[in-house]
């Protein structure tokens, strides 16, 4: 693998980038306005889904009888997301990221519908795989179109950009579908949602045509996919949705298709990862590698928040998803910081603080199963959690475009999404067998005040704790992300 070292990546700027002073560049230039406001259009978009279909998403699951395969919900995207990660790298790195980005952005809106016209929880979680696959190829299509697009200098500011445009969408988007939810339905959160798709196209697209279309060097473009690695993308799904099945299950014939889902992944996973990822080896390995730690502990913790303010504590959908609001401008504030010039010579410290801050806020969200503890609480202590997480998230964005070679960012981007994928689907299958194994299926009936409600926080708690033990794990691997100076 062709490997830059950060000192050389201004080699892979652009020919055709604006002639200005670089000190002047920003992602708001005239150069590059109208692709920075069409990109991060995309991310709004996506911001806005993940936020207003966590606030609907308890409702959902207890219309629909499906309480006790609430983690298949979330699972399910995250499963078939690796397959389209991987899909998008081989794409975009042959023949440019546009069309990835676009069937994408496709898949994603049909997966949308699915759901929110889905009469039972197994067509439910179908319709949340189809969007998981159209996910996955946006999100590796827009690393590339940054790494592509943009100098060095800029790379940080834009991951900034990114973060911040969930700002709005975690504090209307609660606000939004709780409402929503409340008078019209859960399905209207889901139906509704795929209106947004029309202005990030007709924004986004035609800028990436001009600046980041077509192969590196445009040498590439007849060049076919690497089957293999497609295989072990197909694989890696399967072999998580094994996994998933068997943790959900939780019967001793259910080893069969645990057994099987690890045959799959373990191979898989060695294939499609940098070498040296699963022992944290310093320099890009390890990049990838806290990607999946941060995303997978946090994404699975912050999973059930909603439903535990729902069941144990009764709030409201709206006031559950409300809860998180605050979130969305500290994530916003942390990516901001490690954005600084100022900071980058200290990213692997901020980093290191990061994951403590995710372990610390995770560890402290079980705290409101005890009745004398504010519900409040739990909501500042997820704002430090994701203040934390801005900081490490784009950082990690940040350090791969550096270590990454032109024609391979698109395999290394997919990387690092299939570790922030896999671990949400593995870690979430984990705190699902958890939770129901402690009797979290039990609070189906809970918001409606029946009998049962809120009589399992054990169930809560067995997710909550061991996330925050993997997220120190992840403070560990922060100091690992430079290699060893010769």
């Amino acid at each position: 693998m062709t490997v830059l070292e950060p000192r050389d990546a201004d080699v892979t700027k652009r020919a055709d980038a604006p002639l200005v002073p670089e000190a002047e560049e920003t992602v708001l230039s005239r150069a590059y306005r109208a692709l920075s406001i069409g990109i991060v259009s995309v991310v709004l978009l996506i911001a806005f889904e993940a936020t207003a279909v966590g606030t609907a998403m308890p409702v959902a699951a207890r219309e629909l009888d499906g309480v006790g395969l609430y983690a298949f919900a979330f699972s399910g995207y995250f499963t078939t997301s690796l397959s389209g990660m991987v899909l998008a790298g081989q794409w975009s790195d042959r023949r440019g990221p546009l069309g990835a980005l676009t069937a994408g952005i496709a898949a994603f809106g049909a997966g949308l519908l699915l759901s929110g016209t889905a009469g039972a929880m197994w067509l439910f979680i179908l319709g949340r795989a189809v969007q998981g696959l159209g996910g996955g190829l946006v999100i590796v299509a827009l690393y590339v179109v940054v790494g592509r697009a943009y100098p060095e200098r800029l790379r940080p500011a834009i991951m900034a950009a990114f973060a911040a445009s969930w700002v709005v969408p975690s504090i209307v988007g609660p606000l939004a579908s709780g409402a929503v939810t409340e008078h019209l339905g859960w399905r209207w959160v889901f139906v509704g949602i795929p209106v947004l798709v029309v202005f990030p196209l007709a924004l986004a697209l035609p800028q990436i045509r001009r600046r980041a279309a077509g192969p590196v060097g445009g040498s590439a473009g007849s060049a076919s996919f690497d089957r293999r690695r497609i295989r072990l993308a197909l694989a890696i799904s399967l072999g998580a949705g094994l996994l998933q099945y068997a943790a959900q299950d939780l019967r001793w014939l259910s080893l069969v298709p645990g057994v099987a889902g690890v045959a799959l992944l373990v191979p898989a996973v060695l294939g499609l990862l940098p070498r040296g990822t699963y022992r944290a080896a310093r320099g890009l390995p390890s990049v990838v590698l806290l990607r999946g730690i941060a995303a997978g502990s946090f994404i699975a913790a912050e999973s059930f928040v909603p439903l535990m303010l729902v069941t144990q504590r009764g709030l409201s959908p709206t006031l559950a998803g409300f809860s998180l609001a605050a979130g969305g401008v500290t994530w916003a504030l942390g990516s901001w910081a490690q954005s600084r010039p100022r900071a980058a010579p200290y990213r692997e410290r901020l980093m290191t603080v990061g994951m403590v801050l995710v372990a610390a806020s995770i560890a402290a969200a079980p705290a409101v199963l005890i009745d004398s503890v504010p519900a409040w609480t739990l909501a500042v202590a997820w704002a430090f959690g994701c203040f934390g997480m801005g900081l490490v998230i784009s950082s990690t964005s940040v350090l791969l475009l550096q270590l990454s070679a032109p024609e391979e960012a698109g395999t290394n981007s997919a990387a690092l999404q299939i570790s922030d994928g896999l671990s949400n689907a593995v870690l979430l299958a984990i705190g699902g067998a958890a939770f129901a194994a402690l009797g979290g299926g039990a609070v189906s009936h809970a918001a409606t005040g029946e009998s049962g409600a809120g009589s399992h926080p054990a169930a809560f708690a067995a997710v909550f704790l061991p996330m925050a033990g993997v997220a120190l794990v992840g403070a560990w691997v922060a100091t690992r992300l430079r290699d060893e100076p010769r």
